[in-house]
């Protein structure tokens, strides 16, 4: 009789414990794969007189969503592919893509991994992790705008400054801006 009513009292604790869970931990995180056709990260990079425009392609990479929230990710950009938006074109790409500044014949990419997310409203989080540009791997943080993710897919943009002197990139520093704005837009699927 102990033996039985101790199995009941422990089968009631188990339930009573797993009852208190966060409703999400029983959901499955669903993962998207990223759009690489509509995906990009555009950047402006600025000096005394002017400033220069253009993207990186985004690679390929993927999304982790639980309850319809942003919980992790990674990316890979295409820093080989980079293009760029104004009249300096493919003079100013071909110097772009040297060991002055991403030595895309060592490094012809780039990558994100999300590390944590923090939602600070209903549509914009917090996201932390680490950057690996030109070999050099660092922590970073900025503000998200999760626009959808949804049965229908993921869509997420950022806009944030990064200072590429913490990758190496040190040419012309003084003359050209350390600061370089970028602008991320992620699409992905299930």
């Amino acid at each position: 009789m102990k033996k039985i009513i101790l199995s009941s009292a422990l089968a009631l604790a188990t339930l009573v414990l797993f009852s208190f869970n966060n409703p999400r931990s029983t959901k499955t995180v669903e993962t998207f794969t990223v759009t690489a056709q509509k995906s990009k990260v555009d950047f402006t990079g600025s000096k005394k007189s002017d400033f220069h425009t253009g993207y990186f392609p985004v690679k390929s990479g993927s999304v982790k969503v639980d309850g319809g929230k942003l919980v992790g990710g990674s990316f890979v950009v295409d820093v080989a592919g980079m293009k760029v938006t104004d009249a300096a074109g493919d003079k100013l790409a071909g110097h772009l893509s040297t060991a002055d500044f991403f030595d895309v014949a060592k490094f012809g990419e780039a990558t994100f991994n999300i590390s944590a997310v923090k939602y600070t409203t209903a549509e914009k989080a917090t996201l932390s992790g680490s950057v690996t540009l030109k070999g050099i791997t660092k922590d970073i943080s900025f503000e998200a705008i999760i626009r959808n993710a949804d049965e229908k897919g993921f869509f997420a943009e950022a806009f944030f400054p990064i200072d590429r002197t913490l990758f190496g990139i040190n040419y012309g520093v003084g003359a050209i801006d350390t600061q370089v704005q970028l602008a991320v837009h992620i699409y992905a699927t299930k």
